[in-house]
């Protein structure tokens, strides 16, 4: 199957015209007209994800996170980004990345569902018309003190750790979910009474002002959240095409805690 005609089945689902205004999804490189029998997934297109790619002697790569977010004045081999294209081009690799059109149409519907939450709603919405957004916000099936429900979190998103704002006796039910960064949302989630966050990349100032508005958070990772886009899309392209063979990349975190 020709590289475009498996753009054509994602675009389908996850079209472009869902993307932020700032955000660079498509094809980032490679040829259209590349025909694919081998499809690797990942979260990010990192130096070993890529290395996997090219042993695997992949044809194209679907990622979440796109490699080029700001323009650039050259493409050589001197610095990482531009290291990593010059091989994807060298490889015949066509490469393509959807962000946060998957994030609107897909993502915390997805998570939502992973925790089990009742009776969801768009959390941040981007196009009304459609009622569609950033996170969900929803009802646990029953209440629970904070700590069950970073325990829960844990066992469903597969993270050994979490970070929480908050006391953890404190009984939640109402929980606002959105996967990668959340920071953009703490608002919201307080304005819809949210009893907790459930995100990424809090950082001190913004933890301790939620609790003190009478919200939790948990922050389970970037990562810890958004990986489960990888078995994802592999189910997605794999009940949309046959022809096509695919791999996922190692779910593993960018970082330890040591």
């Amino acid at each position: 199957m020709l590289c475009k005609e498996i753009i054509e089945k994602i675009e389908e689902t996850y079209s472009p015209n869902y993307a932020m205004e700032w955000d660079n999804v498509g094809l980032l490189a490679g040829r259209m007209e590349k025909d694919v029998k081998k499809l690797f997934i990942a979260l990010d297109l990192t130096d070993e994800v890529l290395c996997e790619a090219m042993k695997w002697e992949a044809d194209m790569v679907v990622t979440h996170h796109p490699l080029i977010f700001s323009p650039m004045r050259s493409v050589t081999d001197q610095n990482f980004i531009g290291s990593r294209i010059v091989k994807l081009i060298q490889n015949d690799i066509s490469y393509y990345a959807m962000h946060t059109n998957y994030d609107i149409l897909r993502m915390a519907e997805l998570a939502a569902e992973m925790l089990g939450l009742n009776n969801t709603e768009v959390l941040q919405e981007v196009f009304p018309k459609e009622k569609a957004g950033i996170g969900k916000i929803g009802l646990l099936g029953e209440k629970m003190s904070l700590k069950a429900c970073c325990d829960l979190v844990k066992r469903k998103f597969g993270v050994e750790a979490v970070k929480v704002f908050g006391d953890v006796e404190k009984e939640v039910k109402r929980v606002a979910i959105c996967p990668g960064s959340g920071k953009s949302v703490i608002g919201e989630a307080i304005c819809k009474q949210a009893d907790v966050l459930i995100t990424g990349d809090i950082d001190h100032h913004e933890g301790i002002d939620a609790v003190a508005r009478n919200m939790a958070i948990i922050d389970a990772g970037h990562y810890g959240l958004e990986h489960i886009y990888m078995e994802d899309m592999k189910k997605f392209l794999s009940e949309k095409i046959s022809e096509v063979e695919f791999r996922i990349a190692e779910c593993k975190s960018p970082f330890q805690i040591l």
